[in-house]
């Protein structure tokens, strides 16, 4: 009798170790799986910028291709024709407003009227000169326009920042301004 209950306790302590290493390792396998990172999913648009970067015409298509068409070389002429005198005449300024860029890095958001839930009517980008017509009467919205689409909206106060047309001009000249000739000494200090 001492033997049987000595079997049934071993063969419980057996049943729950089987219980417990198998438990483990299941675990482990999981744990191990999931640490494991995925591989890098290919979408249909990744080919196209692959396609368009890879292929380059041979030396003989090239010039089949610029022999046979010569109206692509006048087609791009005009454009920059157009853009100097865009830029050398700008629109003259409302009373009250001035040029600034966007200092904000993610851009910011046109809307309709100074309001956060006002209706978004555009954007703009980091960098990008626009004009700031006014302000809200509580300081913290600003009306700009762009300055290359004359779009105009209400951004978030303190997210631009004010240039002057002078300061464009100014700063090549400033290194130059700097420099001393060739025969005269520094002065000591």
């Amino acid at each position: 009798m001492f033997t049987n209950v000595l079997k049934f306790i071993l063969g419980v302590l057996l049943a729950i170790a089987i219980l417990i290493g198998s438990g483990v390792a299941t675990a482990l396998y999981f744990m191990n799986r999931t640490a494991i990172p995925p591989s890098k999913p290919i979408f249909p648009n990744d080919n196209q910028s692959q396609k368009i970067q890879s292929p380059k015409p041979t030396g003989k298509v090239a010039q089949s291709q610029s022999t046979a068409s010569p109206s692509p070389s006048a087609s791009p002429s005009p454009t920059p024709t157009e853009s100097p005198t865009a830029e050398a005449s700008p629109q003259p300024l409302p009373a009250g407003a001035y040029r600034g860029k966007v200092t904000w890095s993610q851009g910011l958001s046109l809307r309709s009227e100074p309001k956060q839930d006002a209706e978004r009517v555009g954007g703009v980008g980091f960098n990008q000169k626009v004009v700031i017509l006014e302000e809200s009467p509580d300081k913290l919205w600003q009306k700009i326009r762009q300055e290359d689409t004359n779009q105009e909206g209400w951004v978030k106060a303190g997210n631009t920042q004010r240039v002057d047309d002078n300061e464009e001009t100014q700063q090549p000249q400033a290194p130059q301004e700097n420099q001393q000739p060739e025969n005269q000494k520094p002065e000591n200090q």
